[in-house]
């Protein structure tokens, strides 16, 4: 059984925020968004050590089609997504999410 995943207070912002923004660009693409970001996380859940550390014990998973990234921390308790975030942001925004 795999561990559950909790998205931590801001990385459900950002989705949100991500969300709302392609969904304003294009009726439908805030849906498609999320399903991409659905489908990551499911690889995430599946096999949580297949994805590349980039600080620590933080993970990077690309998103397919979008220019973002959900980072998480993985234990055999839970999954705790820290981020949903776009690739052309600077990443100490996450970086200090993860201390």
């Amino acid at each position: 059984m795999s561990p559950p995943v909790v998205f931590r207070s801001q990385a459900e912002e950002e989705l949100e925020e991500a969300q709302g923004w392609y969904e304003e660009r294009t009726r439908g693409l805030g849906q498609e968004f999320v399903t991409c970001v659905q489908a990551a996380i499911e690889a995430i859940r599946r096999n949580p050590e297949q994805f590349q550390r980039v600080d620590g014990e933080v993970r990077r998973a690309l998103v397919r089609r979008f220019p973002y990234a959900i980072l998480y921390l993985a234990d055999p308790e839970a999954i705790a997504i820290i981020a949903v975030f776009h690739s052309s942001r600077a990443p100490a925004d996450w970086q200090r999410r993860a201390r």
